[in-house]
């Protein structure tokens, strides 16, 4: 049965016409808000998106710069302050760090972590990561610009990343990757939603970037509801149907919670 982390006071007054939205006069939730993750941009999200606007959802994907954990929360509360209903909140490998902060805007619902990290208070992604390496994993695959910017060479990039993608549309990616700030994958994380709300968590158990166990352990540290599927850690390009299932999951359980 889902646990509803919401507090009770929130459900307590309907606000008046025009004011921000908050549980206390929330609809059923049709609003998805994705947040991708380091080396990738969100234009690989599109089989997820379509699938979910099918089924009558409105996604709107993040294109969050990848300067900093703070520009990239603020990119993200951007896009939530557009949402005229509550959401559900996505993010991919970084992208978990993203949504564990932002997702403590009153827009969001619940957090749908898609082989991804889930942050407590003051861990960093690089902290996270280091806790518990890749089994295997290619010695420097991740490579710094002189500017002190990440990104995958791109020789390692489909074993890193999208093993079971066809081998040109991992090259395609492999070759129009986002790079990341160093800073970024240090930053500490501020105080996680997933403390006060509903969170779900697809573990990637063929994920050559991040362990598997991690995601694992993370999302049962987060009390999240967990689910798996055999993918790489590009499983939302290569599982779409999966990823979509597990968001319409989480946005329709939040829906029975949530007044009407």
């Amino acid at each position: 049965m889902l646990r509803c982390k919401f507090p009770a006071a929130l459900f307590g007054l309907a606000l008046s016409l025009g004011a921000p939205w908050s549980p206390a006069a929330a609809a059923p939730v049709k609003s998805v808000v994705i947040v991708h993750g380091a080396f990738a941009d969100g234009s690989g999200w599109r089989r997820v998106s379509d699938i979910l606007t099918a089924k009558g959802y409105a996604v709107s994907i993040v294109q969050q710069p990848l300067t900093s954990l703070g520009d990239d929360v603020a990119a993200t509360r951007r896009v939530l302050s557009l949402q005229t209903g509550p959401a559900v909140l996505v993010g991919h490998s970084y992208g978990g760090m993203v949504i564990s902060e932002a997702g403590n805007d009153s827009h969001v619902a619940a957090l749908v972590y898609v082989a991804a990290f889930q942050p407590d208070k003051g861990e960093s992604l690089a902290k996270l990561a280091e806790s518990k390496p890749v089994s295997g994993a290619e010695p420097g695959a991740v490579k710094a610009t002189a500017d002190g910017y990440l990104y995958l060479d791109p020789p390692a990039f489909a074993g890193a990343f999208a093993a079971d993608l066809p081998a040109a549309d991992a090259a395609f990616l492999a070759h129009s990757q986002v790079f990341a700030a160093k800073d970024a994958f240090t930053a500490p994380a501020g105080e996680p939603a997933w403390k006060s709300k509903p969170s779900w968590a697809l573990v990637a158990t063929a994920d050559r970037s991040i362990n598997p166990e991690l995601e694992l352990e993370m999302a049962r540290r987060a009390g999240s509801h967990v689910r798996s599927v055999e993918a790489s850690h590009a499983v939302y390009a290569a599982k779409p149907e999966a990823v979509a299932a597990l968001i319409v999951e989480a946005a329709e359980a939040v829906s029975q919670r949530l007044p009407k």
